[in-house]
């Protein structure tokens, strides 16, 4: 699956310490719990897989701070609000796909250009955007390179078949240049950076994301940022996806909910002085092990949805099919799926047969409950 493993390439590159790991396989299970009488009543259960990624990590930190119980058949008082058991699954991204593809996650962190090829075999929704590249996603060059025409007849070095790709390509669309003038070479990623961050002559130019994009542009005075995705805001977007399979089951669509819940109290830690700086601490635990003065700078490349109206914006707003288009299009030409998928917007009701669809009902049911 190297055409979706972006974030694995990452998670094998950084030696992070132990997350919280959980195991097993399917998902759509019943645990119990208590019912006001002390009787034990079935509670549905469903899993969520995670790798560590910023606006991922929030589930972990989620898990760690008690807002859930990522146990399976243990709960947390989001889980008990919204009577469903929430089993999370960490592992590195391609493993999560994989898990996803196969049936053995109910849900999966993962990009809007990832969820295309197993969407062919499992339909899925997006419940919940976590956050968009704005600069997280580069293309740093040496002195040498002094504009993007200087980069004709060298190589650049990235992921092929990623968001690296993609980056670079439409940034040469917004700069009037032709794809075919330009070679992109693949290359991981954590290779590419270190053999910039060595001086060796071949990588000139390399197209990373964080923390290799940081790093490089810290050991190195002479390289600096060509281009990067804050020239195409929201197209490439962090996100969980639910299988539709899941949705339909008894308790998927709170299991949704309590999700997207977790999710925005993290975030209001976030946004609040007082917790700020110890969430950020956590989620960098969570992802590459990084500092809290990196995590700052993270966190704006890596701009998280954090807020309801923020989530409803995107997958309501008039850009986001024109955005798929495009990014359908780029996984059709450059072999990432054979053929393109359906994608669909709204409820259920509205794309019934989509085998992407992008629903903001969800959202919309947790910021209801949290006005009240």
């Amino acid at each position: 699956m190297k055409n979706r493993d972006y974030k694995t390439s990452w998670a094998a590159a950084m030696c992070c310490a132990a997350l919280l790991i959980t195991s097993g396989c399917g998902g759509g299970g019943e645990s119990t719990a208590p019912d006001t009488s002390g009787e034990k009543k079935p509670i549905p259960s469903f899993s969520l897989a995670w790798s560590e990624y910023p606006s991922w990590s929030v589930f972990g930190v989620a898990d760690v701070t008690g807002i859930i119980n990522g146990k399976k058949g243990e709960l947390g008082p989001v889980e008990r609000k919204w009577g469903v058991d929430i089993e999370l699954k960490e592992a590195e991204y391609d493993p999560c796909l994989a898990m996803y593809g196969a049936g053995q996650c109910d849900a999966v962190c993962i990009t809007n250009m990832d969820i295309l090829g197993p969407a062919g075999g499992r339909p899925g929704v997006m419940v919940l955007p976590t956050s968009t590249s704005y600069g997280a996603d580069a293309c740093l060059v040496t002195s040498d390179i002094k504009s993007v025409e200087d980069l004709k007849g060298k190589k650049v070095y990235g992921l092929e078949k990623s968001v690296s790709e993609y980056c670079f390509v439409r940034n040469l669309e917004l700069l009037g240049q032709a794809e075919k003038d330009y070679t992109f070479s693949s290359m991981d990623p954590g290779a590419a950076a270190i053999a910039m961050q060595q001086g060796k002559a071949e990588q000139q130019a390399i197209v990373v994301w964080n923390p290799f994009v940081i790093s490089t542009l810290a050991k190195r005075d002479d390289v600096r940022v060509l281009f990067d995705s804050t020239k195409i805001p929201n197209e490439i977007i962090d996100s969980v996806v639910v299988s539709k399979e899941s949705l339909e089951k008894e308790g998927g669509e709170a299991f949704a909910c309590a999700v997207i819940d977790a999710f925005y109290q993290v975030n209001a830690a976030i946004a609040d002085p007082a917790k700020r700086n110890d969430t950020l601490i956590a989620i960098g635990e969570k992802f590459a092990n990084v500092t809290l003065e990196d995590m700052e700078k993270v966190v704006q490349q890596t701009k998280f949805y954090s807020t309801p109206d923020e989530g409803i914006a995107l997958l309501t707003g008039s850009e986001l099919p024109d955005i798929m288009g495009r990014v359908v299009d780029f996984c059709a030409s450059h072999g990432i799926v054979e053929s393109k998928p359906t994608l669909g917007y709204g409820d259920a009701a509205e794309s019934p047969d989509a085998a992407v669809r992008f629903d903001p009902s969800f959202i919309q049911k947790v910021k209801a409950g949290l006005a009240k």
